[in-house]
């Protein structure tokens, strides 16, 4: 998924507004268990119980102001997303076991194909993670990539180092040293909570994107930053949706350029990269 152009250069406010509600309001509907889409009554009800001035939300003959309306639009359409998009294309485990045994049936692969963290009988191939270094591998047709990191990102200017970011990332093209893409996956098929290293990793990306945001205002340097996302029952079923929220709201925001979900990975990175 990229950014819908039309949620893009909002100002802080407008996220602040963003986030709030949504921690207010809620992030799912526990009618439907589907993502929440707030209501202007809900919302004017969060502001009167937060004391907050609704200047900006209603016109003088109290209808909701344009303000009010992108506010709406945007949640109307970060629900719309989720539910009738990402839902759909995020597989469980059998699925991606299935797609990761007919890509490695397919394809040659020389690149890494690591294993889960997982003991005993749930040790098998991290079957997302294979099935994307196996997809840009056959599509850089032989260029030098990073499909492991196990050093942190530099950045240099006048052959000095210039930054270097504060973590490991998942892949990196075309190398660690000034790279031109970075990545970072997050699988989780065989995880029966949702916990706090899953919610970990969502904010391990935020900091990816404030740094790369660095890099790019200092440095002038542009990288582009991916985040691949899997495993249906614990993004969508054990408490994922308010992080798949968070998602879209940091793909707006400008912290990552594009996150790819589930299923998506077998149209998306061949046409990504392509680019590189």
């Amino acid at each position: 998924m990229v950014p819908n152009p039309k949620y893009q250069n909002k100002p802080l406010e407008f996220w602040a507004n963003i986030k709030l509600l949504s921690q207010h309001i809620g992030y799912t509907d526990r009618n439907t268990t589907l993502i929440k889409i707030p209501k202007y009554s809900e919302i004017l009800s969060t502001y009167d119980g937060l004391n907050l001035s609704k200047e900006k939300l209603l016109l003088k003959d109290n209808t909701p102001s344009a303000y009010m309306k992108s506010i709406v639009g945007y949640f109307k359409y970060r629900g719309d997303i989720l539910n009738s998009s990402v839902k759909n294309l995020l597989m469980n485990q059998k699925e991606a076991k299935k797609e990761f045994k007919l890509l490695l049936n397919k394809l040659t692969p020389f690149c890494p194909l690591p294993m889960n963290k997982q003991k005993g009988k749930m040790r098998e191939h991290a079957f997302f993670t294979c099935m994307i270094n196996m997809l840009i591998e056959s599509n850089l047709k032989g260029k030098k990539c990073n499909f492991d990191p196990k050093e942190l990102n530099t950045f240099t200017h006048c052959n000095r180092p210039g930054i270097v970011m504060a973590r490991r990332v998942d892949g990196a093209y075309p190398s660690t040293l000034n790279p031109k893409t970075i990545w970072e996956i997050k699988e989780y098929y065989y995880t029966t909570t949702f916990g706090s290293r899953i919610a970990d990793g969502v904010y391990e990306s935020l900091l990816d994107g404030y740094e790369l945001n660095e890099v790019q205002k200092t440095l002038g340097i542009s990288v582009k930053h991916y985040l691949f996302v899997d495993a249906y029952e614990t993004w969508w079923e054990l408490g994922g949706k308010s992080y798949l929220c968070r998602l879209i709201d940091m793909l707006h925001m400008g912290f990552i350029d594009e996150v790819i979900f589930g299923k998506e990975i077998f149209e998306r990175i061949p046409k990504i990269v392509k680019t590189w």
